[in-house]
Parts: C-alpha cells; sequence; structure tokens
C-alpha cells in the first residue's frame, strides 16, 4: 500500500495574536500516514462486555453481516477520539451524568477545549472476531463504517512477540486497513480516513492497534512532526512534538525523550516556544512564544528547572519541598505501590541510598494512584529509608509533572534543573556518581 500526504483541510496562513507581552501562532497542520520519525507505541482492543450491568452497554455499536459459520464470535470498536465518543453519548443519554463528570476528572479533560461536536459523529470502527469453520482466528473491520460486516475483507491478524524487533514502518505498510471515520473540521462533520494496523499478541492472547497517521507544520523555516497519543488514537489531545531537522530524510527514529508533550517548551532558532497543543477542529498547532529565558522556565523537559512541589515525608511527616533540597543532586522518584518495574527497582535504590554522600544527593519519592496503608507496608518490607510523599488531590504533584505512568524519574544538579530522565539500575548508579565526582 502506497502512502500518500492527506490534505484533509482548507489552506490557511499562519497568524499571531498579541495579548500584552504574550505572542500566540497557529500553524496549519497536514496529516500525513505512517509513524514519521516517531518510534509508535500500540493499544489494546477489547470486545464488548456481556455484563448487562456494563455502563457502556448503550454506547455498543450495532452491527450485522458477521460469516454465519463463524464461531466464538466477539463484536468490539475502537475509538478514533475517545473525548468525542463519551461527549456525544453524554448528551445522547447513553451514559450518565455521574459516569460523564468521573471520566472528564480522571483524564483531566475540558470538552470546550477539544471544539467537540454534541451531534454524533461516526467517531469508533467497529470490529469482530471470531473462529471459521476450521477453527483459525480471524477478524472483520468495519473499514467503511456503514455497521456492516458482510462488505469488509476478513484477514487473519499478524502475530507478534512482545520480545521481537519488528519494523512497524514496514509492518504497517504491507499490513494496515484504510478506515474512515469522522470528524469535526471548521464546526462541520467530515468524512476521513487512515490506516489501522492490528496485530495479535498471541503470547498474552490480546489485540493491540494503532493508527498511522502523524501531521507536520513548520515555523520560521523548521519542519515540526506531531503524533496524537503515540499514534493509539487521533484526538491530538495528548500529543508529542518534534523539530524534524533531517531525521526523515536519513529514516531514523527520534529518542522518545526529546518529544516534546503539551504545554512543554520548543526551542527554534533563538526562540522558545511553549506546545499549547493541537486544535483539531482547526487543526492547527498552536505556539506561545516565551519571553522568559530557558534557565527561568519549569518544565518536565532536560535542560529546564523542575516544578516546585511541597508535601509532607509519610513516615516522618517532615515537610519537604523542592527549594528545600537546593545544593544538591536529587533523584524524583515517582512510583505506586502496585508498580512491579518500580518494585524490581527498590534493592537498587536502598543501595544507592546507603553508599551515597547524603549532604549532596537526596533522593524523594513521589507515590501516586496508591493507599497511604499500602505505602506502609512497603516501606517495612523493603526497609526505605528516603523520604515518601503521596501524590493527593491537595499537593497534586503528579498531575504537576504530568506523569503517565510509573516509574518516571527526574534527575536534578543542585540548582534544580533536570539533567537526566527514567535512568534506573546500572545507568543511574554511574550518572550520579560522575556527576558527584565532577
Amino acid at each position: 500500500m502506497k502512502f500518500r500526504t492527506i490534505l484533509l483541510f482548507s489552506t490557511c496562513l499562519v497568524f499571531i495574536t498579541s495579548c500584552s507581552k504574550e505572542k500566540i501562532f497557529k500553524l496549519p497542520i497536514t496529516f500525513q500516514e505512517g509513524y514519521g520519525p516517531f518510534e509508535s507505541g500500540m493499544g489494546g482492543i477489547s470486545p464488548y462486555s456481556d455484563n448487562e450491568n456494563d455502563p457502556w452497554k448503550k454506547t455498543h455499536l450495532k452491527t450485522s453481516g458477521i460469516p454465519k459459520d463463524w464461531t466464538d464470535v466477539k463484536i468490539g470498536d475502537i475509538n478514533t477520539n475517545i473525548y468525542q465518543s463519551v461527549y456525544q453519548n453524554y448528551y445522547l443519554g447513553n451514559i450518565t451524568k455521574e459516569r460523564y463528570k468521573e471520566l472528564q476528572k480522571s483524564w483531566n479533560w475540558v470538552p470546550d477545549s477539544l471544539n467537540l461536536s454534541k451531534k454524533p459523529i461516526k467517531c469508533k470502527i467497529a470490529f469482530a472476531q471470531g473462529k471459521d469453520s476450521i477453527g483459525e482466528l480471524k477478524m472483520i473491520v468495519d473499514a467503511n463504517n456503514n455497521y456492516d460486516f458482510s462488505d469488509d475483507n476478513i484477514f487473519k491478524p499478524i502475530e507478534l512477540n512482545p520480545h521481537d524487533k519488528i519494523n512497524k514502518d514496514s509492518l504497517v505498510k504491507n499490513n494496515a486497513i484504510k478506515v474512515n471515520f469522522e470528524q469535526l473540521s471548521n464546526d462541520k462533520i467530515i468524512e476521513v480516513s487512515t490506516p489501522l494496523l492490528i496485530v495479535h499478541m498471541k503470547q498474552y492472547n490480546i489485540f493491540m492497534c494503532n493508527f498511522a497517521q502523524y501531521a507536520t507544520t513548520k515555523l520560521d523555516g523548521e519542519e515540526i512532526a506531531i503524533h496524537s497519543n503515540n499514534f493509539t488514537d487521533l484526538s491530538y489531545n495528548e500529543l508529542g512534538v518534534i523539530k524534524v531537522n533531517n531525521l526523515v530524510k536519513k529514516g531514523e527514529k527520534v529518542n522518545f525523550q526529546s518529544v516534546v508533550a503539551k504545554n512543554e517548551y520548543l526551542e527554534i532558532g533563538n526562540n522558545t516556544y511553549k506546545n499549547l497543543g493541537v486544535k483539531k477542529n482547526e487543526n492547527v498547532l498552536v505556539l506561545e512564544k516565551m519571553d522568559l529565558s530557558k534557565k527561568e522556565l519549569s518544565s518536565t523537559q532536560i535542560g529546564f528547572k523542575a516544578f516546585e512541589f511541597s508535601g509532607n515525608d509519610v513516615k516522618t511527616k517532615t515537610p519537604i519541598s523542592l527549594e528545600s533540597l537546593k545544593g544538591k543532586f536529587v533523584l524524583l522518584d515517582f512510583w505506586a505501590t502496585w508498580c512491579g518495574p518500580c518494585i524490581q527497582e527498590l534493592p537498587n535504590l536502598n543501595n544507592l541510598y546507603k553508599n551515597i554522600d547524603k549532604s549532596k544527593f537526596e533522593i524523594i519519592s513521589i507515590v501516586g494512584d496508591s493507599q497511604k496503608k499500602d505505602l506502609e507496608k512497603m516501606i517495612e518490607k523493603h526497609s526505605i529509608s528516603w523520604p515518601q510523599i503521596i501524590s493527593n488531590d491537595a499537593n497534586r504533584i503528579k498531575e504537576i509533572y504530568g506523569i503517565g505512568g510509573y516509574p518516571t524519574t527526574f534527575l536534578l544538579n543542585p540548582e534544580g534543573v533536570i539533567v537526566a530522565k527514567n535512568l534506573r539500575g546500572k545507568e543511574l548508579d554511574s550518572k550520579i556518581e560522575s556527576l558527584i565526582n565532577e
């Protein structure tokens, strides 16, 4: 399947609006097929639940056309924009107000900021899976979104081993399905299409998928590439932005730590811009030109100041703030009591903390999505001796740092500037030793 550039929206010019000292740039984006310079992630897909009390039951798509000789049939859908889906299903009365508000809070999203439509939009794509007459696992995707599988191709999902090194660019070119769906553009509902890749992880008996679409734009001659939620949806609410430079020409993939998330900073020429995200209805990337220097800005990016926070150590009740740690190298360790990789790292952190010069180095763990009683058990079980702060609704440390998964670590220098991220094991030990002994 040949990839081609998709020009979905009418051309418009970059414009700048001034408000006091702030400058806002709206950059028109063009959608491309493939993963471009990004490494692609995949999200799990599951069939509908048979539970009569399932709160999502009213949102299930009604489909037909499944082969009559199939057995163990299961039906589900893949969401191109979960925010749009939840928004319209609330107004259609398919989910309760309580459930709607709960999701808004847990996802930390505001409908007005996403320019969503109350009118029904075909933003979900139905699929069916089952065993054919010889017992082989097969799948159908409602590619034209007419809720009828009889005019769609039956296929056997590609089997992947999660430990195999796969060229996903080649995989998607040879195995993607072109699917149609609807979205809002300039306050109008339009139909668009994009490649969808579905694979089967036999080891875990789960299906995974992603959408092979990214976007590009330019500012001051610098090409910028944008992905949506690591290719697991097309809402562009959670996004990553990079300067392309010559990466695409060389066929290289950008280091994930170089990807600029929403509300982080992009340096172009001698200027620093805050990534305010994509306005999907207008199809523009919004950047804010900053007057402050890089040294004066806080971010979770390497080279920027870490965000200020404060909280109390669970065990000693001692108040701890980032300001109070100035003058030391600091490891901010975000973890959860149920996180397997986090727990595996505890012996290494224990050994590091026992043997380090604490006048030069400190570990502060921020514990999210965990109960105090569970943390106290872990402290005793693993003999944790460094400070532990629970991120809660009062201090919101997890939210301030935009933590989306565990473990996540930030290594700070004595001035509170982030010098490394997500180091573990020997790599962490070596980095800290080299910094302290400089």
